[in-house]
């Protein structure tokens, strides 16, 4: 009786004539919806006794994140605006570590949209008994910001400020993080990821500008829509994530660090030879989320006060597209993924027996020389942009007048520094035992990838000067801080961080 009913309503609502078109239909949907949330990570990768720091965490994307890295056994640290022990932060590490079966989650109060916050909490973190991080990642970047004025009352400039606040924070916070870093054992792997907002196509058209809105109040900005704006910011953090492996690199990776002189654009090293470095930046964009991007777009936030209940309708209106079209959380993580679980050079190095074809007596002229290292499959590539879980190249546009400025500074500190060997040539005694040490400075070589050297160091420049100014224009006392890091939530044993056991660097 009830597959009469069935057969009789299958063949009223869908005539047997058309089964086969039916049939095309819910195939080509399929594709598409494939097609559109992209490519898995295929790769897997050992996160037991890894502690992972994360920004924006408690976003559709960051949950997403936590969740699967605590699947996998990470020790991880989530950052949040607001205090840890609100409801909304407590309630959801409870649950993940009840469903994750990982107790080792935690979160720290750590405002981005104020540099006395992130000072204050990498003050707690770097006076802490245990200052390790195998990864941070910046997953803040990603959620669009802005929507048409139809959407929203929030003017214009307060976007700008937000964009301007989310991309300093990740400049601060890295660059105060950076020394715990560099002082970790050079046979960890430690990477250093930049989720970034899948616009940054909108700005490769345009001449490179690394300038901010706080810095740069023109009415350019006011001119330029949402989408440039997004694309510039996402840009902009591209560049800069490829010059700080740059510098990374430049720098020695077992041995005590030197002070860059004030205002000067040089690295110091120990050596004239450039020692790959262990620790790995790269930028991550995880394409056109439904949530993360179409909703922040149409103001689709009914929790927020300054929500658009028609962009609210829209967005629901849109949903049967929208599934189809845009990557659920879930497919936007995978890149980010396969970033963290892909093997560096570094860690094949230590896994790989080298075989010169050079004479015995010469040696490659860095810790990883590829044209001596037989490494198959797929690595992560420092400092490069990933969407899709692949590499992406980018041709970013530099103008005549910024290579012509350039070329003006380089003479310039060439004279300068032939002023400086000739006055310590004289023997002008602290100079000259300065000199005698052997330390050299090296100028960061120019591998012509995301706009070369020029556009990452204008890119780093703008960022310093722009942190200033927020800085000034966001004053806040940094509480002194004398405890160390601590969960937000006491669940019986697990009541302080667990120590983390000692690193194996074959497991992967």
């Amino acid at each position: 009786m009830v597959l009469r009913i069935a057969e009789a309503f299958a063949s009223k609502f869908f005539p047997t004539q058309y089964l086969i078109h039916i049939g095309v239909g819910i195939l080509s949907l399929l594709v598409l919806r494939a097609f559109s949330q992209g490519r898995r990570t295929n790769r897997e990768r050992d996160l037991h006794a890894r502690i992972i720091l994360v920004t924006g965490g408690f976003t559709p994307l960051g949950l997403t994140l936590l969740q699967s890295l605590a699947q996998r056994g990470a020790h991880i640290i989530a950052l949040s605006p607001d205090p840890i022990e609100s409801a909304n932060v407590s309630i959801l590490v409870d649950l993940l570590r009840s469903t994750t079966s990982n107790e080792e989650i935690y979160a720290e109060q750590c405002d981005l949209a104020s540099p006395s916050s992130i000072r204050a909490f990498c003050t707690k973190f770097l006076t802490g008994k245990d200052q390790r991080l195998d990864a941070i990642i910046f997953a803040h970047e990603h959620r669009h910001i802005g929507s048409p004025k139809i959407f929203r009352a929030q003017q214009d400039e307060q976007d700008r400020n937000d964009r301007d606040a989310n991309s300093l924070a990740t400049f601060l916070m890295t660059t105060l993080l950076l020394p715990a870093l560099l002082v970790a054992p050079v046979e960890r792997d430690i990477r250093i990821i930049n989720v970034v907002n899948p616009f940054y196509a909108a700005a490769t058209a345009l001449p490179f500008n690394p300038s901010f809105s706080v810095v740069d109040a023109t009415t350019a900005w006011k001119n330029m829509s949402i989408i440039s704006q997004e694309g510039r910011r996402s840009l902009r953090a591209i560049v800069l994530t490829r010059h700080l492996q740059r510098v990374l690199d430049a720098l020695p990776s077992a041995a005590q660090v030197p002070k860059t002189e004030e205002g000067s654009r040089a690295v110091p090293v120990v050596s004239p030879k450039l020692q790959k470095s262990n620790i790995v930046a790269v930028s991550v964009s995880p394409g056109i989320g439904r949530v993360d991007t179409v909703s922040s777009i149409l103001n689709a936030d009914f929790l927020s006060p300054t929500g658009s209940y028609t962009g609210l309708t829209i967005y629901l209106l849109l949903q049967p597209l929208l599934r189809v079209f845009t990557k659920s959380p879930f497919s936007g993580m995978q890149t980010i993924l396969h970033a963290l679980f892909l093997p560096t050079p570094f860690k094949i190095l230590q896994q790989t027996t080298v075989t010169s074809t050079k004479p015995k007596d010469k040696h490659p002229e860095s810790a990883i020389d590829f044209s001596t290292l037989p490494m198959s499959g797929e690595m992560l590539l420092p400092g490069a942009l990933y969407a899709e879980c692949a590499a992406v190249k980018l041709n970013i546009k530099i103008t005549p007048e910024m290579k012509e400025d350039d070329k003006k500074y380089r003479e310039e500190a060439a004279l300068k520094r032939k002023k400086d060997a000739a006055k310590a040539d004289k023997g002008k005694g602290k100079a000259t035992e300065e000199s005698s040490l052997g330390e050299e400075v090296l100028d960061i070589p120019d591998d012509g990838e995301y706009g070369g050297e020029l556009a990452g160091r204008l890119a780093w420049e703008g960022y310093e000067g722009a942190l200033k100014v927020w800085e000034e224009r966001n004053p806040g006392p940094v509480e002194e801080v004398t405890e160390t890091l601590q969960p937000p939530v006491a669940p019986g044993p697990q009541s302080t961080p667990p120590t983390v056991e000692k690193e194996n660097p074959d497991v992967y």
